[in-house]
C-alpha cells in the first residue's frame, strides 16, 4: 500500500507502476490513521490474551473496522476526485470498471 500513496504525477495503482498524487497533508491524515488502527489491532490481540470478555473484544473489533472504512472512504474519495477523473480526461475509460469493481470489494 506505501507504494500508491507516494507523491507524484500520475494515478493510483501499484501493479500498473502508477502513483498516487495525493497532497503531504492527506498522505499524513492517511498514515495517522492507519498507525491509530495498528495501534488498536494491537490492543484487541492484549485483550485477547488477558482473556477480556468477548463482548468488549468485539467492540473494540467493530471500531477497528469504523476506522478502517474511514480510511478508506477518504482514500476513495481522493482517488476518485484525481486519479479517476484524470484518466477519463486522458481517455482511458477502463478505470470505470476498475473503480467498480474496487467499490465492490470495499462494500462486501
Amino acid at each position: 500500500m506505501d507504494g500508491a500513496l507516494k507523491h507524484s504525477s500520475g494515478c493510483c495503482s501499484i501493479d500498473s507502476g502508477r502513483k498516487s498524487h495525493h497532497s503531504d497533508k492527506v498522505k499524513n491524515n492517511i498514515i495517522s490513521r492507519l498507525n491509530r488502527i495498528e495501534g488498536q489491532v494491537r490492543g484487541i490481540k492484549g485483550l485477547i490474551e488477558k482473556n477480556t470478555y468477548c463482548d468488549d473484544v468485539l467492540n473494540q473489533i467493530a471500531s477497528v473496522q469504523a476506522a478502517l472504512n474511514g480510511v478508506g472512504k477518504l482514500l476513495l474519495e481522493h482517488h476518485m476526485k484525481g486519479c479517476v477523473i484524470d484518466r477519463i480526461q486522458e481517455g482511458d475509460m477502463d478505470v470505470l470498471d476498475e473503480i467498480l469493481t474496487t467499490m465492490n470489494k470495499l462494500m462486501k
